[in-house]
């Protein structure tokens, strides 16, 4: 038993622990500059059109659709749904998205052409939530709700006319 005490802790002493490896600065630099260029490679940052547009700019882009249906800079409102990327940025989309749809349902019942407006709006929004909606698919849902017990048979075809009309131009 002594002779295998022995030999285990004549093998554990001559163990020597790894060498420290110190890098090379060429080596840390080019490991720097990957990472940054991984790091950039993300989406698009959100377009100051969308960040600066108001209620009204996003109603007078509805009145121009789907002719003239962008924002300032040829910004779409696909876009704006598609790049916003913090809670921040979104949320404060959807606090306009959502003012301007809700104005929209109060006008429809008697304006086939708020009707289609709205529907373009959440046609534009589903388009830059993309099929797998995440956080922006939240959007989309939330400016469904506004049309879900306020829309008549007639009012719901121009809405669902302005939806395609936004996933094709917004």
């Amino acid at each position: 038993m002594k002779v295998m005490q022995a030999a285990r802790t004549e093998r554990m002493v001559s163990v020597r622990p790894p060498a420290r490896v110190r890098p090379h600065p060429a080596m840390l630099a080019t490991a720097l500059s990957t990472l940054l260029i991984v790091a950039g490679c993300g989406e698009e940052p959100l377009p100051q059109a969308c960040l600066q547009a108001d209620a009204g700019a996003v109603a007078r882009l509805l009145h121009a659709a789907p002719e003239d249906a962008t924002l300032s800079g040829g910004t779409p409102l696909s876009a704006c749904v598609d790049r916003a990327e913090s809670d921040a940025e979104l949320q404060n989309l959807g606090i306009v998205f959502v003012a301007v749809a809700d104005r929209l349902v109060a006008r429809s019942r008697h304006d086939a052409r708020a009707a289609y407006e709205l529907g373009f709006l959440i046609g534009a929004a589903e388009r830059g939530a993309g099929p797998t909606g995440g956080v922006q698919g939240e959007l989309v849902q939330r400016l469904q709700q506004t049309i879900a017990f306020n829309v008549t048979p007639a009012v719901q075809a121009e809405v669902e006319r302005g939806i395609a009309a936004g996933r094709t131009d917004g």
